[in-house]
């Protein structure tokens, strides 16, 4: 799918981190949880360029520059026996939605899935951004409602560390 307005969908490049970072900084704030957000430029340069890169990104570049992107990494189904993709954070700018910017994201990265054999294309919304699941559903994504997600961080995460022999 090409977007529209002469957008281009693009691998992300060592030049878009700044961007990558602010678009980050906007989804936690849009999230309500700005304050949790800690990512610098270094640490996201690494994930996605470093020696070793676990973390893949796809960005919209318009007329205004970087518009929108797709930040994801690899998981793996032992039920499938192969890769799957898990979306960290899809964010288009508000300024410039509407215009068919997160659904190119979200092709780019069904094209990939289905490229490279992966069975499937996975993420999380919050419950309350309803804009966004209208959004999913009309893409024929399917809620995983008989999942639960958990976190284990901070203090809790080092205490059972320290249990590890």
């Amino acid at each position: 799918m090409t977007p529209p307005d002469h957008a281009q969908i693009r691998r992300a490049t060592e030049a878009d981190v700044p961007a990558l970072v602010d678009l980050v900084y906007d989804l936690a704030e849009y999230e309500k949880a700005r304050d949790e957000c800690t990512l610098t430029h270094a640490q996201l340069h690494t994930a996605l360029f470093g020696s070793a890169p676990a973390l893949f990104a796809h960005v919209v570049e318009d007329e205004t520059g970087i518009a929108g992107c797709a930040i994801w990494f690899l998981n793996f189904s032992t039920w499938d026996g192969v890769h799957g993709i898990y979306l960290e954070d899809l964010y288009v700018k508000p300024e410039t939605r509407g215009k068919g910017y997160g659904k190119a994201l979200l092709a780019a990265l069904a094209k990939e899935a289905v490229d490279n054999g992966y069975s499937r294309v996975a993420w999380s919304v919050l419950t309350w951004n309803t804009p966004s699941i209208d959004f999913y559903r009309s893409l024929g994504a399917v809620e995983q409602d008989e999942w639960v997600g958990y976190r284990l961080a901070g203090g809790e995460l080092t205490k059972l560390a320290n249990e590890a022999s």
